[in-house]
């Protein structure tokens, strides 16, 4: 007989020989030394190749006590064997149907412990290989436990989530069609895992309707939670040309069931505007639970609000900015993150908020709450520091949809907001040009603005219609702001007469001059003598130089600009003069318009 196969016989006729000796003792008189052979035999059979006799011993009836309380101990073993004869069916259906007699068979809580060990242990790529292999057995031994039931499903639900979310979410077509980790049919299999324990709380509160026992629906409670901030914040939940049934649509849908079915949708759509309060005593552990909900929060409103997950179910009896003020601490939660998924997901839900809305509905009431201050100056920040330019567009789209559906009141409070903190030419420019927009409105149609003419405006024209820093202001960096500026000032001047002044600009137009157009015109030729020297200097340093591909620095508005040779460096500058130009051009038009019109105001007195 050749060697290897006398060692496997001896591992067989080895386990046979400890089941005989523990088939005559009584189940207390068990000892530790007997679960370690039990366990090296056993092993051995697994390793050998045995498992066939194996699985005799544990489905034969006089062996039931032995298997009972020393068979969670064959798990790991067993465990990495189906994962060694993948390839090999016969040995591999003879581990698994040892397995499933184990889930029968074994003390369950002993085997509930060994199996989460188990699933705890495993790393890498065989963290999905391992869940999807126990989570049948661990579902069956779950139902058996008597004591502590709740408390096991919960922990059984957080040790596998805590296990998945490290591995990375798939996000393309293709990662998702490929699933290289197995979180697709994870999550798939995770949710048929909790089902029965879903259907417990059902059949409870359909017998008793005053139903409260939060213990097992609390724990399927932090399972949703868990599995909306990961992984479905990460995920992309739009639909895919190609896939017929998206995984991470399915389990978002599974997850709002679960929600809905223990009757707990509701509450946490409405939870944070109800003021819910948590179940901790300690203020501390109550602040950090609600910072952990807070993107799991964000997400439900997502699912159900973008994508329409339950809406069928959302009691359609509130009003827009409603729902737009219950969505206002979600959008700010995800529009603070930087992450593409997540940003795009705050961005979708403000703007789908938004388009509920009739324009001008929104009363300005609403900027007295925190959130309607906060969420503008984060939609500013994603429109001028985002590295993606589709989201800086999207952001600058929606930053008009907000301001559009404001009253009068809300527009002049939202600009005023919003010059104030911006911090951005750019964007003062952009809220300059929605005042004049305004005016407009009031100067052409038949209503009665109050809020874009007289001394209301006057508050607004003097934020506008002044340089941050007088004549040292850097009019390179605030140019767009400054050319904002100059042509709301040619159109009022243009608009309104003097005679009428229904804007007020005739009444604070000596303060303009002495705070904007003056310093102005000393900045401009300040900057000009500036570039214009530069120019210069470049130009003489260049004749100097042996070749003018010299790399060089230069600081334009306060930035050192990247390595560049002295023909890119002049063309910078040269950029500049032309833009000062510009606002030259811009300025002498104005004044010429000023003085023709006090001009004619005058003659027309005279």
């Amino acid at each position: 007989m050749p060697e290897e196969q006398n060692q496997a016989v001896m591992a067989v006729d080895e386990l046979q020989a400890i089941i005989q000796r523990c088939q005559i003792l009584e189940e207390a008189d068990f000892k530790g030394e007997d679960f370690n052979l039990f366990l090296v035999a056993g092993q051995k059979c697994l390793e050998d190749g045995y498992a066939a006799q194996l699985l005799e011993v544990i489905q034969n009836e006089k062996n039931k006590v032995i298997i009972k309380n020393m068979g969670w101990n064959l798990i790991s073993p067993l465990v990495r064997c189906i994962f060694l004869y993948e390839q090999e069916d016969d040995k591999k259906e003879h581990c698994l149907k040892i397995l499933d007699q184990l889930a029968q068979l074994c003390n369950p809580k002993e085997l509930f412990l060994g199996l989460l060990e188990q699933i705890e242990q495993t790393s890498g790529e065989q963290v999905c290989q391992t869940v999807l292999l126990l989570l049948q057995p661990l579902q069956t031994v779950l139902l058996k436990l008597q004591n502590k039931k709740a408390y096991s499903v919960g922990l059984s639900l957080a040790v596998i989530m805590n296990q998945l979310t490290p591995l990375p979410v798939p996000y393309t077509k293709q990662q998702i069609q490929e699933d290289k980790f197995g979180l697709c049919r994870c999550c798939s299999a995770v949710v048929d895992f909790a089902k029965p324990f879903v259907n417990e709380v059902v059949k409870n509160m359909e017998k008793l309707p005053e139903y409260n026992d939060m213990e097992l629906k609390g724990e399927l409670i932090k399972f949703c939670m868990k599995s909306l901030k990961y992984p479905l914040l990460t995920a992309q939940l739009e639909q895919l040309e190609g896939i017929e049934e998206h995984p991470f649509r399915h389990f978002a849908a599974e997850i709002i069931d679960i929600l809905w079915n223990i009757r707990e949708l509701m509450p946490l759509v409405f939870s944070h505007h109800k003021g819910k309060s948590s179940h901790w005593e300690n203020q501390e552990f109550a602040d950090i639970e609600q910072k952990n909900f807070e993107d799991s929060l964000a997400c439900l409103s997502y699912l159900m609000f973008v994508q329409h997950f339950g809406i069928d179910r959302f009691p359609m009896v509130f009003s827009p900015s409603y729902l737009l003020q219950c969505n206002m601490t979600h959008i700010e939660v995800l529009l603070k993150r930087t992450e593409e998924s997540m940003l795009s997901k705050g961005l979708d839900l403000f703007e789908s908020c938004l388009l509920r809305m009739e324009d001008s509905s929104l009363l300005h009431q609403y900027l007295e709450l925190r959130d309607f201050i906060n969420v503008p100056q984060d939609l500013v920040k994603v429109m001028t520091l985002c590295p993606m330019e589709h989201m800086r567009k999207k952001s600058l789209n929606i930053l008009q949809l907000f301001i559009d559906k404001f009253d009068a009141k809300g527009k002049h409070t939202l600009f005023r907001c919003l010059l104030k903190t911006s911090n951005h030419a750019g964007v003062e420019g952009y809220i300059i040009k929605n005042i004049k927009d305004q005016i407009h409105l009031s100067l052409t149609e038949e209503c009665d603005n109050i809020w874009f003419t007289g001394h209301h405006l006057i508050s607004l024209l003097d934020l506008v219609l002044s340089l941050p820093e007088g004549a040292e202001t850097d009019l390179l960096q605030n140019s767009d702001r400054i050319m904002a500026s100059l042509n709301l000032l040619r159109y009022l001047v243009i608009k309104d007469c003097e005679s009428d002044n229904q804007t007020g600009i005739w009444t604070i137009l000596a303060k303009v001059e002495e705070n904007f157009l003056k310093p102005l015109h000393v900045g401009l030729n300040m900057s000009k003598a500036h570039y214009e020297a530069e120019i210069k200097n470049k130009k003489e340093n260049r004749r100097e130089a042996q070749s003018s591909n010299t790399i060089c620095s230069l600081t334009v508005s306060g930035e050192k600009m990247p390595a560049m040779t002295t023909e890119m460096q002049l063309q910078v500058l040269g950029s500049a003069l032309f833009t000062f130009d510009l606002i030259e051009s811009v300025l002498a038009r104005v004044e010429e318009l000023i003085e023709v019109k006090i001009k004619a105001a005058v003659d027309e007195n005279s």
